[in-house]
Order: structure tokens, then C-alpha cells, then sequence
């Protein structure tokens, strides 16, 4: 088969001839469709969060395909079938975490001993085929195309995982900051929601497509966001903890700021001025990514029933170190996703 092969740290994704896997007891072989590339895929090429630990080099976690076969043993899955599989696929079972008995979610990745992680120490969706368990595969709905279905496996699941986290009551203003991969698809979700919604950018190029999104309010930061009258929550899907902070300006009495976004660079440290407030204002931070299977089956719902539209730019396998170029850059909106 054909793969995105990452030769090496820092290193341009290669397409190559790779062996193709076969499917085990338990196992379906996915004849992959498409895959997202997530900004997560980049720092993986750059060994900042870690370089993957399989050969050949295959990473993604945002495929989508059909079932071709079915390995021994498997009945809940049938070739035919359009799946779709995650960043965490399986846990250990064995460690203290796994004993907690929690539903499986991205969480398994940093609490788990050993984790089965796509496209980190298992081939990712890079590729033409993959081999899965059928029990870590979640159905895409009838009618969603596989180009959109790839970015909610992680970028709509995160999003709405972090929407779904902070509970937002129906009389509630809900804010996002960063309009990116997975701030265009939270937005989404949160004026399907009915919630009013504010988006907090400052690249002033984002501001008309935020609100054509649905922000009702458009603002730079949170400066400008206590002015507009504030949020009781802000999801903050940027890279930036600093930005993150910073958007504590604008939280209201009993606000939740949700941290969705990964700074591998900052910590998150809430500023000298605003700590007193914060206490005083029963303010509180809490962190999201994917939050369970119910919450990833929830979004792709919303996403088949066209009331939210991931923003894709296609890229054909050949093309496949442009796409990522372009991630690196921060050129796509919003997500770019490979056909394969």
C-alpha cells in the first residue's frame, strides 16, 4: 500500500510502498479514505510531543474509511461498514488509572501506563489501510462524507467535548477564542446550541468568516470581551496559554474557562492582576480534549444533520507534505484533510 512515511525528526512526509497490515482476532482492515491532518500530527514530525514510536513512521488521527475485512471473532462490524477510529484507542487495563474505571477518553493518554495511541505507537490513518480492533471504531453516520468526517475525530470531538465540559446553561453567553481547526467547529456547536456567542480573535482577516460562522459578537481579547458585557463560558481553543489568560478579563461571575488548545511551549498562569478577581468571582479553569465515545458519536450526529460544517481544504495523497506545510504555517482554513 501507499503511506505518509516521516523518515525522521523534522523530517518532509514522504509517500511510500509499505507492507500492507493484515487484521488479527478482533481486528477490522479499513481501507482508508481520508485523514485530517491536526496541528498534534506537526509536533509529532518535530519530536515536541513526542516522536512516533512504530516503523514505518505512519502517523493520523483523523481517518475515515470503509471495512474490507473483519478479522476472527468480530461481529459487532461488517465489511461495508464506514468507521472511523481516534488519538486514544485502548488503554492498558492493568494501571492505577485504568483501574479508576473511567470511560475511555484522550485523558488515557496521559494517565494510562500504555495507552494504544494512533499514529504514535500504532500506524496512523496516513495511509491507504489500517488495521483497528472493531470495539475502537465508531460508525460514521449515512450520508456524511469521509472529507468531512475526518476532522470531527479529533478537532469536533475536542471542540464539542470542551462545549459539552463546562455545562452551559440555557440563558448563558458562550465565548470562543481562537478560530482555527477547532475554534470554527466550536463556534459552530455552540450557536447550534442556541447559546449567543462571541469569538475572540485578533487576526483581523478571521473576523468576517467568525461571523458568518455564527458569532454574534466579534472581539480581539479579553479586554474586549469584559467591554461587550463578558461570558459565563470561554472555550479557548488557541495554542496560546498566554491568549488563554488573557481572555480572563472578560469571564463573568461564576464563569468557566475551558482549555482545549495545547501550548507546548507556555504554561497556562493566571496574571498577578487578575487572580483576586478571579477568586472573588468564583471563577474557575478546567481542561478538555476527548471527553468519551457518547461525546464523539454526539458530534458527528450534529455534523450529519448540516448544522455544523468543518471547513476542510482537500489535498489528494500526493500532496500530502504540502498539506502539512501548510498546517505548520497556519495557512489552511480550517482543517486540511488528505484523500486517499
Amino acid at each position: 500500500m501507499k503511506a505518509a512515511v516521516i523518515p525522521e525528526i523534522n523530517a518532509t512526509w514522504e509517500l511510500r510502498e509499505v507492507p500492507t497490515p493484515q487484521p488479527g482476532p478482533g481486528d477490522v482492515l479499513i481501507r482508508v479514505q481520508a485523514c485530517g491532518v491536526c496541528v498534534n500530527d506537526v509536533l509529532a514530525t518535530k519530536g515536541t510531543i513526542g516522536f512516533p514510536a512504530i516503523t514505518p513512521t505512519i502517523t493520523g488521527h483523523e481517518p475515515v474509511g470503509e471495512i474490507v475485512e473483519v478479522g476472527p471473532g468480530v461481529t459487532a462490524r461488517r465489511v461495508g461498514d464506514r468507521v472511523g477510529t481516534t488519538w486514544v484507542r485502548g488503554a492498558c487495563g492493568r494501571c492505577d488509572y485504568c483501574l479508576l474505571d473511567r470511560p475511555l477518553s484522550g485523558t488515557a493518554a496521559f494517565l494510562c501506563a500504555a495507552p494504544t495511541s494512533t499514529g504514535f505507537n500504532v500506524q496512523g490513518g496516513h495511509a491507504e489501510y489500517m488495521v483497528v480492533a472493531a470495539a475502537e471504531t465508531v460508525l460514521i453516520p449515512d450520508g456524511l462524507a469521509a472529507e468531512l468526517a475526518a476532522p470531527v475525530l479529533c478537532a469536533g470531538y475536542t471542540s464539542w467535548s470542551a462545549l459539552r465540559s463546562a455545562w452551559p446553561r440555557p440563558h448563558e453567553r458562550v465565548a470562543v477564542l481562537g478560530i482555527g481547526g477547532l475554534g470554527h467547529m466550536a463556534l459552530q456547536f455552540s450557536k447550534a446550541c442556541g447559546f449567543e456567542t462571541v469569538a475572540i480573535t485578533s487576526s483581523l482577516d478571521k473576523h468576517d468568516i467568525a461571523r458568518s460562522l455564527g458569532a454574534d459578537i466579534v472581539v480581539a481579547d479579553g479586554e474586549q470581551l469584559r467591554e461587550v458585557g463578558g461570558a459565563d463560558v470561554i472555550v479557548s481553543t488557541s495554542s496560546s496559554h498566554p491568549a488563554a489568560a488573557d481572555s480572563l478579563q472578560g469571564l463573568r461571575v461564576g464563569g468557566r474557562l475551558v482549555l482545549a488548545g495545547i501550548d507546548p511551549t507556555e504554561p497556562f498562569v493566571i496574571p498577578p492582576a487578575m487572580v483576586y478577581p478571579f477568586f472573588a468571582l468564583g471563577n474557575q479553569v478546567m481542561g478538555a480534549t476527548h471527553n468519551g465515545p457518547k461525546y464523539l458519536r454526539e458530534a458527528l450526529a450534529i455534523v450529519a444533520a448540516g448544522k455544523v460544517t468543518p471547513m476542510i481544504e482537500t489535498f489528494p495523497k500526493e500532496q500530502v507534505a504540502q498539506a502539512v506545510e501548510k498546517v505548520e504555517k497556519g495557512d489552511v482554513r480550517f482543517r486540511a484533510v488528505v484523500t486517499y
